[in-house]
């Protein structure tokens, strides 16, 4: 934490040689505005905040702004991010333009700054640029400027979130559980592997007379894939699963200084345990070693390592939550994207981010939240499974298919419901360990989100000539809510038996 510190305070005089300006809010005065928002609106846009608590929020976390911009005159570009091309003439110059203003204003006081000292990543997808602001005034120019369309702190959220929830937010490890019982909490299936005591109820057995979810690609947005879990690497392909790919990638950036990378490289390697176990519960194999088999064990897997945890709380995370959206969207290979992670604001850029993986066709499952102090009782669907391109999953459990698990978000958006939470003992579902072939287990929306992506590959494998929509219509038709959408709960639990006829 001193280091930390250190190279923060390092940072703003070697950019402007001044003293940070004196904040107009409170820590406090934020927060309670931000909760004030989410209890009306159900959601917190940093477009509601004024110039001074964008700045004291900026002074509160990294001073990294999250700057989207666009061509003045410019119309409907959230509708037409799958089609911008940034380095166009017109978007090159209106880039600069915004550039020009952040440039002159933080070189007001002490020596010139230049672009490489302010822009903290590189951006080649993307009408935004982020960068690093240590004077009021810019905040208040990008703001009045027709060719910015936001500027928000990226890494800012509630203090009393942040003092609650560890940094390993998500994070257990991911060890293999004892004591799991056969014919309880697995069945063992052919050839020689587990089947999770949670899939009957979706009717997942039955779907696979039909669909093992062969040739549909699905990328997992998450902590990425621990190594030494072989089931992911050079056992992917065993017994029943066999003829496919797994990919691991990171799109989880490194630090920088005055725009210059520090520290190590980010790699692929969980060092969480939770993308494993989002992974494992989606495409593990149907193997011949005694583990837990995924719910589309033929499908072939991009793990993307985009975050350190699984709460979105940091500007690099949320830098990499975006830049995995923009992968996902770029290939055409790919066709479903889960992400089981969120955080409380929005973000503006991993919004531009996810409606420009839309706009390319894939279909988007998120998970809609899991409850800790703060955000008990009265917290709804978190972002950004609150957005409208989003698919929303939360879990419920086995003895009320309309009472959500005990740490489970509900709310209007919504849009599916997984069994996961075992009324008698509170067991979840199982899914692959950090390592060897004991299962783990893994609760929350985000198992049901996994599990949902994996449905979704199912049903696309079985009718693989579908579009995303088309794809999206059979999961509703062939859900328990259906034809009417349920206000907590959406379309409720999909049926993958009547979804793969």
């Amino acid at each position: 934490m001193v280091a930390m510190i250190v190279l923060v305070s390092c940072k703003k005089s070697a950019i402007d040689g001044s003293e940070p300006e004196k904040q107009k809010y409170t820590s406090e005065e934020i927060d309670a505005f931000i909760k004030k928002k989410i209890e009306t609106e159900k959601k917190f846009e940093w477009s509601w905040a004024d110039d001074g608590m964008v700045w004291s929020a900026l002074n509160e976390s990294d001073h990294i702004l999250s700057v989207g911009y666009q061509p003045e005159g410019y119309v409907n570009v959230d509708g037409n991010l799958a089609n911008i091309d940034i380095q166009s003439p017109e978007w090159k110059e209106a880039r600069q333009r915004v550039l020009q203003i952040i440039i002159e204003e933080e070189s007001i006081r002490g020596k010139p700054v230049t672009e490489n000292e302010i822009v903290q990543w590189d951006e080649f997808v993307l009408p935004v640029i982020d960068v690093y602001v240590t004077r009021f005034s810019t905040i208040k120019k990008l703001r009045a400027s027709k060719l910015v369309r936001y500027a928000e702190p990226m890494g800012y959220e509630p203090k009393e979130v942040l003092a609650r929830v560890e940094s390993s937010s998500g994070c257990d490890g991911n060890a293999p559980q004892t004591g799991l019982v056969a014919g309880v909490d697995y069945s063992v299936i052919t050839p020689s592997c587990k089947q999770s005591w949670n899939y009957g109820y979706h009717n997942i057995p039955l779907a696979w007379t039909k669909s093992t979810g062969a040739g549909v690609k699905l990328f997992i947005i998450d902590t990425g894939v621990e190594f030494d879990q072989e089931n992911l690497g050079s056992a992917f392909n065993q017994g029943f699963s066999y003829g496919r790919t797994v990919e691991k990638i990171v799109t989880f950036p490194r630090n920088t200084f005055l725009g210059i990378p520090i520290g190590p490289v980010e790699t692929p390697d969980d060092d969480c345990g939770h993308g494993t176990c989002m992974a494992g519960v989606a495409a593990a194999p149907r193997g011949i070693d005694g583990a837990s088999c995924g719910v589309a064990y033929n499908c072939n897997l991009v793990a993307c390592r985009a975050a350190q945890d699984v709460y979105l709380d940091d500007s690099r995370e949320v830098k990499g939550a975006s830049d995995g959206f923009t992968n996902a969207g770029n290939r055409p290979d790919v066709k479903i994207i889960s992400m089981s992670m969120g955080k409380i604001t929005s973000s503006s850029q991993l919004s531009d981010a996810i409606r420009y993986a839309y706009g390319k066709g894939k279909l988007i499952f998120c998970a809609a939240g899991t409850s800790f102090s703060w955000t008990s009782g009265w917290f709804g669907v978190i972002f950004p499974a609150s957005m409208s391109e989003v698919n929303a999953v939360t879990g419920v459990r086995n003895n009320s298919f309309n009472t959500t698990c005990s740490t489970c978000h509900s709310g209007s958006q919504t849009d599916f419901t997984v069994v996961m939470e075992r009324a008698s003992d509170n067991r979840h579902p199982l899914t692959l360990a950090a390592f060897g072939n004991t299962p783990g287990t893994v609760g929350g929306s985000s198992v049901s989100t996994a599990t949902t992506a994996g449905i979704a590959a199912l049903v696309w494998s079985r009718f693989p000539n579908y579009n995303r929509d088309q794809v999206l219509n059979k999961l509703i038709q062939c859900s328990r809510n259906y034809p009417t959408k349920n206000a907590e709960l959406g379309w409720g639990n999909i049926d993958a038996n009547l979804a793969t006829n």
